[in-house]
């Protein structure tokens, strides 16, 4: 993967007229699951998609931003793939490649570009986005790469080899554990098995998931701003334009928040730009 990563990055930077791109680009929370389809697609898009086609996997976030996705880093460094190699949206212009005519999309994680972008959804060829099921009355969201996987399995098995196996099957692990979730979807149960049986050398999933919970409390030494920033999300009706951030906290910061007046809040909103409030 980390030879792909950085060739792709390579002809980027070395072309200075791009002729046809097709970038593969993730959600703005720049989660695992939405990063490691992201790049495992492009991959694969580069492997049996039409010669002269440039294939780029693009983190939907400026470089700046990407230390405060510390869960993200740290499995990255774990498997050796340099932050050198990564393409973030502010070291591409996709606005010009689509004026240009030269701007195949697909969006994973997500169906919907932010308003900012609405003029790229002509370019979009293909969404990845998993939906939303029920089983047994709760509600779960399965992953972007298990949708992965299973597209590569079908067209193109001999591609999937131990190291992608690897940072995928943590992918759809990390994912599980964020919807907090008692048991694994049988889909992504199906996925994981192929998986693990096409490479029996893979590490226990006990021991993925204990690196994972690692991240996690990594993740805990944000800033409040670093936390607000990260959580970011975006509502818009094409005309207004609404940001919103969800950040938990422990109770004796909220009341220190609170008792200390508009000090904290407004050096909050200063250095965000959002508007802070307390909920109950």
């Amino acid at each position: 993967m980390e030879e792909f990563l950085q060739r792709a990055k390579s002809k980027l930077n070395r072309s200075k007229r791009l002729e046809k791109v097709h970038v593969v680009i993730g959600h703005k929370s720049c989660d695992l699951d939405s990063l490691i389809s992201a790049f495992t697609y492009a991959y694969f898009l580069d492997k049996v998609g039409p010669p002269g086609v440039l294939c780029l996997p693009v983190l939907n976030i400026p470089r700046t931003e990407f230390n405060y996705f510390t869960e993200t880093r740290f499995i990255l460094e774990e498997l050796n793939i340099s932050e050198s190699f990564h393409i973030f949206r502010d070291e591409i212009n996709l606005h010009q490649l689509n004026d240009e005519g030269k701007l195949s999309l697909t969006l994973v994680s997500s169906n919907v570009l932010a308003s900012e972008d609405k003029n790229l959804e002509s370019a979009v060829v293909k969404v990845i986005n998993p939906v939303e099921q029920s089983d047994a009355g709760f509600e779960f969201r399965e992953s972007s790469s298990s949708l992965v996987v299973n597209e590569i399995l079908q067209e193109a098995p001999e591609l999937i080899n131990e190291q992608l196996a690897h940072l995928l099957r943590g992918s759809i692990l990390f994912q599980w554990m964020t919807m907090e979730s008692e048991k694994i979807s049988e889909k992504q149960e199906e996925i994981l098995s192929i998986l693990e049986e096409k490479f029996p050398n893979l590490p226990p999933r006990e021991d993925i998931i204990d690196i994972l919970k690692e991240t996690q409390s990594s993740a805990q030494g944000l800033s409040i701003e670093q936390a607000m920033l990260k959580d970011l999300k975006e509502l818009s009706d094409g005309e207004i334009k609404v940001a919103i951030s969800n950040v938990s906290m422990a109770l004796e910061i909220l009341m220190q928040l609170q008792s200390d007046g508009g000090q904290l809040r407004g050096e909050l909103e200063l250095s965000t730009g959002l508007a802070v409030s307390y909920g109950e």
